[in-house]
């Protein structure tokens, strides 16, 4: 029997790459949007889903599995971005990252969890960030919500490895896709003490996005999780540098490890 995927954010970006491709290798895909009347051109079914909405999540989920009967693969791609000076950020946009890029993920592992279960089978993969393994200027937010995904997932595997479950992270770096338009920026502050930096960095990084690999990479390295038996812990999909970065954090000192980002970011 083909395998059914769920995969969270699957209107646009990597999420519809890695949808489109999974579609044409023959799996049964389904992708989700807080909108899906307003996509027209997906080739896989789309269900609407806010991540940061547990009744539409497990109603979501008990619609596919009422259509297919099971769930062999989920993907947690949905996430946003949040750039800003920590303390110009507004808390309400920082709880709402963690509700987009934490708190969602969470739940869609929770609503899926008992389906694999009864399956003694599955596959979750938890799309991270590159910028999870480090705290970086402007996106200290992101990182740590990014991050503690990376750690929910270490823990999970172990905990349900017994039932036949595979859990996995793949962390992406910069790649060339439409989430900065979604993400959230504070804005830059005219006479803010962190407005020449804050400005600056957020053009570099708006560059890299411009500038990224293309998301069709993810889908293969997506697809080869699938295909092996015993998936690794953590991915990384990236540039070289960018992967690289996190070799360094592990065996420099961590403040020469900080006077490097600082001088990449011109701080």
């Amino acid at each position: 029997m083909n395998k059914v995927v769920l995969i969270t954010g699957g209107s646009s970006g990597i999420g519809k790459s890695i949808g489109e491709y999974l579609h044409k290798k023959g799996f049964t895909v389904y992708g989700t949007s807080r909108n899906p009347e307003r996509v027209e051109d997906s080739i896989f079914p789309l269900i609407s889903l806010d991540v940061r909405d547990t009744s539409s999540i497990y109603k979501a989920v008990g619609e596919i599995i009422a259509k297919s009967g099971k769930i062999d693969i989920l993907i947690n791609n949905a996430g946003v971005g949040i750039t800003g000076p920590i303390e110009e950020i507004p808390t309400q946009e920082i709880k709402n990252n963690f509700e987009t890029n934490l708190f969602g993920p969470i739940e869609m592992m929770k609503a899926v969890l008992p389906q694999m279960r009864s399956q003694k089978s599955g596959l979750i993969i938890n799309v991270t960030s590159i910028a999870g393994y480090m705290g970086l200027p402007y996106r200290g937010i992101y990182s740590a919500s990014k991050g503690a995904l990376e750690l929910i997932t270490e823990a999970l595997r172990m905990e349900t490895k017994s039932f036949g479950i595979q859990i996995t992270n793949i962390a992406p770096g910069d790649f060339a896709t439409n989430i900065a338009a979604g993400r959230y920026h504070a804005p830059v502050i005219k006479g803010s003490a962190y407005e020449i930096p804050y400005g600056n960095t957020l053009n570099e990084m708006n560059s890299h996005v411009d500038s990224g690999s293309n998301p069709n990479l993810m889908a293969e390295v997506v697809f080869k999780i699938i295909q092996t038996q015993n998936p690794k812990i953590h991915y990384k999909v990236g540039a070289f540098m960018q992967k690289f970065s996190i070799v360094l954090k592990r065996i420099l000192p961590d403040k020469i490890y900080e006077k490097m980002l600082m001088n990449h970011y011109k701080l």
